[in-house]
């Protein structure tokens, strides 16, 4: 959700500025704008609705803003309808200071009421607005662009990520962070402000990540960042350690598509370092094992796709564990009143590692005394940083707003953790976990097969790309991969779609079927198999038009009663949906491409959700 970059040093700062945006686009915008200093110490701001391409157009690529230090920004509309006046960056009524955000200034209310009884004219709806004629307020009392910032820092509340500018200060930019993800980066002569490293990885891959509380100075020569005490802290460094290449399509025409086919990759990356000699080796994890054996509930907390990888990781962790293990989606779990003590084990799974509502529910449950478990892909994220352990995917850059590689390496992930703790308590068979693990290193090139014979799918999403409402329907963890299915279905092709687990058609469900309802039905979970049929048959008597998708050994028994069926290769019970969820991937992918949809930045949705 919205993009911040910032630039301080020699060069020209605009054209930096709009590839930097460019290169953040994925994130989820409507609008878009920047500002830049200029040789006469005067702020120039161009902002436009819509496409970056349009900002790039109106300044002809940055050429006509002439300067060397300047932010820009990518909005998502949450206080004001999309527009040009409601647009980043914000600029103070007197034209002395220039402000980007992300995040939401809760009490902007209270405060934009009291600047407008001192005589201040508000243009915009925004609540970012109020940061930039509060800060010209304190600036007229105390004369100094740090001060101010520090006052207007005291006064609001919220969550922010914030660059701003003064025209008195030329040389400098000054970032405040609180409950948003914000970064620098260290160039030669030059420094870096940004929301996301995809915005300067190609300038730098020197980094550091802004704590809670802290105010950084950019300036051509360096970075001085202080704590909410206003004393000065040392940063440790990070390096970006991808390839500019991975933010890049790579000659395919989507992110997305490039996104899926990088899978098996990924998923050599999640998997391999982690087995060793035939076992499970989750290697700098301080978890000991006498903690886990004293753990007597798990929850896993989780948003939209990794949210679904915590629904088909509670199947495979009870079966492993005999542990009682709740999935709670994080926007719901700080309000749930949840039991958690020190006896908890909390899950926590986030792409970005930077989700508000994912947060906030680490926080909670760190609160209550529970250990924090995290599965990200952003190395230095905040959830990374505040987790007690935290366990890498490695998935590379994921740019498409879909996720992907990302839910697979995730599933991963939690798969191998199931399987470490399984042994430690000594409730996994020693079959099954040779059996797993032997299958989890064949993962990556059986889904290189898989993704090498999907012809079909394409044929298959020509047929039904007309459909306004497609259920999906499965057992166990079928149903679980359903979940996911539905979601990339809706949420890039527009059409509605849901997922119910098969029992429960008789239950309503069933009566939304007619002549012609597309019908996804999964068979892949073996034990449940005849009952998974036996519903397939209860849809085709009603009228359902019937895509099944079912492993290489029951693709015959399946095709007796349906027409059109996708396979998998057969895998360990457990890893069924590792290698399910690719079909349901590449088939929404070309639904939403016979639709004409934006299938990398589909409509009101963003990469990472960074306001609750």
């Amino acid at each position: 959700m919205c993009g911040i970059v910032g630039f301080v040093g020699s060069e020209q700062a605009a054209p930096i500025l709009l590839d930097g945006l460019a290169r953040l686009e994925y994130r989820g915008y409507d609008s878009a704008g920047v500002a830049v200093v200029s040789e006469q110490h005067e702020l120039q701001v161009r902002k436009a609705k819509g496409r970056l391409q349009a900002l790039s157009d109106a300044i002809h690529g940055g050429a006509d803003l002439k300067g060397c230090i300047g932010m820009g920004h990518t909005r998502w509309a949450t206080h004001g309808a999309p527009s040009e006046v409601n647009s980043h960056p914000h600029v103070s009524a007197g034209g002395k200071f220039a402000v980007i955000h992300n995040g939401i200034i809760e009490n902007y209310v209270e405060i934009k009421e009291f600047l407008i009884s001192q005589g201040v004219r508000f243009k915009s709806e925004t609540d970012t607005e109020v940061v930039a004629q509060l800060l010209e307020f304190y600036y007229h009392e105390c004369h100094d662009f740090f001060e101010a910032v520090g006052r207007v820092l005291r006064r609001i509340e919220g969550a922010y990520a914030l660059g701003m500018l003064c025209a008195d200060c030329p040389d400098r930019i000054i970032a405040a962070r609180k409950d948003a993800p914000l970064l620098l980066g260290y160039g030669d002569g030059c420094t870096f402000l940004a929301s996301d490293a995809t915005a300067i990885i190609r300038h730098t891959r020197d980094v550091a990540y802004m704590e809670d509380g802290e105010v950084a100075v950019l300036t051509a020569d360096g970075i001085r960042v202080y704590n909410a005490l206003s004393q000065p802290v040392e940063k440790e460094h990070h390096r970006i350690d991808w390839e500019v290449s991975a933010a890049e399509k790579g000659g395919y025409q989507h992110f997305m598509l490039k996104e899926i086919m990088e899978q098996p990759e990924a998923l050599r990356r999640a998997i391999f370092p982690r087995i060793r000699d035939g076992k499970i080796a989750l290697g700098g994890m301080k978890l000991t094992n006498a903690q886990i054996r004293d753990f007597s509930r798990i929850f896993i907390v989780a948003c939209g796709s990794s949210y679904h990888v915590g629904m088909i990781g509670k199947y495979n962790l009870e079966h492993l564990l005999h542990r009682s293990v709740e999935v709670c989606l994080a926007s719901e779990f700080r309000y749930s009143d949840p039991i958690v003590d020190e006896h908890t084990l909390v899950i926590v799974i986030s792409q970005s590692g930077e989700t508000l509502d994912t947060m906030a529910a680490l926080r909670e449950a760190k609160k209550r005394g529970a250990y924090i478990l995290s599965i990200v892909n952003v190395v230095g994220s905040s959830i990374a940083r505040e987790s007690d352990d935290v366990l890498y995917t490695w998935a590379g850059p994921e740019i498409a707003v879909a996720t992907t590689k990302a839910y697979s390496t995730q599933l991963a992930v939690l798969d191998m953790i199931g399987l470490y703790f399984g042994e430690v308590l000594g409730t996994v068979d020693p079959a099954e976990y040779g059996e797993v693990v032997a299958e989890l290193q064949k993962l990556p090139e059986k889904m290189e097969a898989l993704l090498g014979r999907c012809d079909d799918i394409p044929k298959y999403a020509a047929e039904y790309f007309n459909h306004n409402s497609v259920f999906f329907i499965g057992r166990n963890l079928d149903y679980a991969l359903g979940l996911e299915g539905s979601l990339k279905l809706k949420e890039i092709s527009y059409i509605h779609s849901e997922a119910y687990a098969s029992g429960e058609l008789k239950h309503g469900t069933i009566s939304l079927i007619e002549d012609g309802t597309l019908v996804i039905a999964l068979g892949t979970y073996a034990p449940l198999f005849d009952k998974a049929m036996s519903n397939v048959v209860e849809v085709k008597a009603r009228g359902a038009d019937v895509l099944a998708l079912t492993t290489e050994s029951h693709a015959k028994e399946m095709a007796k009663t349906v027409e059109n069926v996708l396979t998998i290769p057969d895998t360990a019970r457990l890893l069924l949906p590792s290698l399910g969820v690719v079909p349901l991937q590449l088939f929404s992918y070309y639904v939403a491409l016979q639709r004409g949809c934006d299938i990398d930045k589909p409509r009101n949705l963003a990469k990472s959700v960074t306001v609750e």
